[in-house]
């Protein structure tokens, strides 16, 4: 019975290392074309940039009875979404690749919209929708990388799984409210 995925050889692992080094960690076996794979995760990086800014506004603006414990969830998302741009930006390093932080553009690189909303409800429904667009969109990032580029496919689907779970507190979150509305 043959191996379908042969291993390559100490000698060859260890000439073809010697080679590109200033390519640091995309060696001949990376397969993905990096420059597609640095712009979609500065699209990325972007998304998280635009959600980091919205969730925050929904932080200090938060208003009302029951407000308290939103905003401090609101917090949470910010800060995490902050960390999802941070291994975004070390990978996009990582691959030979810049970071774009720029101010000048970056709702129109976000794949999410920087909505403020005015009411509780209005906020929690726009992080909903955004979230929602986040999922979307790192599932068609994993499926396009597949097998060609592990490493930023596991860092992508462990961004997505942490986004399922704010989409999830945010629908019960608007649930919540409009059942306690209905009273």
């Amino acid at each position: 019975m043959s191996n379908p995925h042969p291993l390559t050889d100490v000698q060859t692992l260890r000439a073809q290392a010697r080679q590109h080094l200033a390519d640091g960690a995309v060696t001949a076996g990376y397969s993905a074309d990096a420059q597609t794979v640095i712009g979609l995760l500065n699209e990325a990086l972007a998304t998280e940039l635009v959600c980091v800014l919205r969730y925050r506004r929904h932080y200090f603006m938060a208003k009302g009875i029951q407000s308290k414990g939103i905003a401090q969830e609101f917090l949470v998302h910010a800060n995490e979404e902050q960390e999802h741009a941070d291994q975004i930006a070390a990978r996009i390093v990582q691959l030979g690749g810049e970071p774009d932080f720029s101010p000048d553009t970056l709702t129109s690189r976000s794949h999410a919209e920087y909505v403020e909303g005015r009411t509780l409800d209005d906020m929690i429904r726009e992080d909903l929708v955004a979230e929602r667009i986040a999922i979307d969109s790192y599932r068609e990032m994993v499926g396009y990388l597949g097998d060609r580029d592990p490493t930023t496919r596991n860092l992508l689907e462990g961004i997505l799984a942490v986004e399922e779970e704010h989409a999830d507190e945010l629908a019960e979150l608007l649930q919540g409210r409009s059942a306690e509305a209905g009273m």
